[in-house]
């Protein structure tokens, strides 16, 4: 089991044909993701050779989905044309739309989001700003290395890149049925409550890894879901401890706001929930060994 994305997902890049998109969908390939086409409607009707795999290229997602079967989409598509680019993928009902891109104005982000709602909420979007999903063995759609972990039964649903690369690195040798980078944009589509549900519910998951930055509200509302509907153990880290306060850090969700959003507040909050919660990456792993009897 995995959640949203396993060795079945049919997936399409948005444009494959640029360097970054072209880099990643080698990178995914070798990590066995099923990649069935790509979109670019200057380059419709040819196809790319990749590593000596011949994928289609598409003009539009519909026509991906009409002759692939697509699922999912992955989006490396410049932040001018990342909205068009969302619409076209919610147009075309995809399941499963992972937007890569970072430097997307708030604005665009809550036009698509609010798109996708409108439309019935049958494409699930993921980021914008993010790392991607992976479920190791099986599939990965976007920029998370497939060689740093391996099958498992942790779950994992992050706001940070690089903390979800050094969380499943941390864990290697115990393993991940999925981790999923949710991006740290001010305006994401899956947050930390959908993906704890949607951890709860897999069977293969034991535990589940939850990282936080501070800034926003994310993470208390994600405890207060957490006490009322998730009875596996979770194990928490929020990133921020040292950031002085009221200061805006790199991401554009970490703006601090009197108490609320510090990362001492999401912590007592986590705990609150019945939450361990680490005060760096490694000691939250230490906590995920413990609990996990390993």
């Amino acid at each position: 089991m995995a959640i949203f994305l396993n060795k079945d997902s049919k997936v399409i890049v948005q444009g494959m044909t640029g360097a970054t998109g072209m880099k990643h969908t080698k990178l995914m390939l070798a990590d066995g993701t099923n990649i069935v086409g790509g979109v670019n409607p200057r380059k419709a009707g040819t196809s790319v050779d990749v590593d000596g795999t011949e994928i289609p290229v598409f003009g539009t997602v519909a026509e991906a989905i009409e002759k692939t079967g697509a699922n999912v989409s992955v989006l490396f598509v410049p932040p001018a044309f990342a909205k068009a680019a969302v619409v076209e993928a919610i147009d075309a009902e995809i399941p499963l739309a992972v937007v890569i891109t970072e430097g997307i104005a708030v604005h665009d982000s809550a036009a698509f989001y609010a798109y996708a709602v409108e439309k019935g909420n049958k494409t699930r979007i993921i980021g914008p700003n993010c790392p991607g999903l992976i479920t190791p063995g099986q599939s990965n759609a976007g920029i998370i290395p497939g060689d740093i972990t391996k099958p498992g039964r942790i779950g994992l649903v992050s706001k940070s890149g690089t903390l979800t690369y050094q969380m499943m690195y941390e864990l290697r040798d115990i393993g991940f049925s999925s981790a999923v980078g949710i991006g740290g944009d001010p305006v994401i589509g899956t947050t930390h409550i959908d993906a704890l549900a949607a951890f709860e519910a897999d069977p293969d998951t034991d535990l589940i890894v939850m990282i936080g930055e501070i800034g926003g509200d994310a993470e208390e509302r994600a405890a207060d879901f957490i006490k009322a509907n998730v009875t596996k153990p979770v194990v928490g880290y929020v990133a921020g401890f040292t950031a002085p306060e009221g200061k805006t850090m790199g991401h554009a969700g970490a703006i601090v706001s009197g108490s609320s959003g510090t990362a001492a507040a999401k912590k007592e909050a986590l705990e609150a929930a019945g939450v361990k919660v680490g005060k760096t990456p490694t000691e939250t792993a230490k906590l995920a060994r413990e609990i996990l009897g390993g």
